[in-house]
């Protein structure tokens, strides 16, 4: 899919467990190696099938880059998405790899009095669509009240 940018510093705090890494004490601010460790930690706790799941950061650029091979389109999108609705991440390249490829879903960035029923009126022309946002952005999303402004969000054809 290639490189993705995103609004850097309004994403949900990363709050997963970093990898189990040998390491000295951590200094106050978190170094690359760090970032990359959480944000491995937080695509592994979505419970999302992928092997061979590798994930880089590079702070000066804040870009998060994520390698490995998952088996549908929306996996790949979601994966994505995990990594750049984090607050410091920038920008995602993606060299994921899809063993069923589909088409790619759009995706579209919340404003500010969005919720998922006027969000599905513009795609569908149906505000009771919304639940098939919803779900196409599971488990990113723990319920249907749970975006927020400037954050990417899945919309299948």
């Amino acid at each position: 899919m290639g490189l993705f940018d995103f609004v850097k510093g309004i994403g949900k705090k990363n709050t997963a467990p970093a990898e189990p890494q040998a390491a000295p004490a951590a200094p106050a601010e978190p170094s690359a190696q760090e970032v990359a460790n959480k944000l491995l930690g937080h695509v592994k706790s979505l419970g999302l099938p992928i092997t061979g799941l590798s994930v880089s950061y590079n702070g000066a650029s804040d870009l998060a880059a994520v390698k490995g091979q998952v088996q549908t389109q929306a996996d790949r999108e979601k994966i994505v998405l995990a990594l750049g609705n984090i607050d410091h991440v920038a920008q995602v390249d993606d060299q994921l790899t899809v063993v069923s490829p589909e088409p790619e879903s759009k995706f579209y960035t919340v404003k500010p009095g969005d919720n998922l029923s006027k969000i599905s009126k513009e795609f569908y022309g149906d505000a009771n669509q919304y639940n098939k946002i919803f779900e196409a952005n599971r488990p990113l999303l723990k319920n249907a009240d749970d975006i927020f402004p400037g954050q990417v969000l899945r919309i299948p054809a």
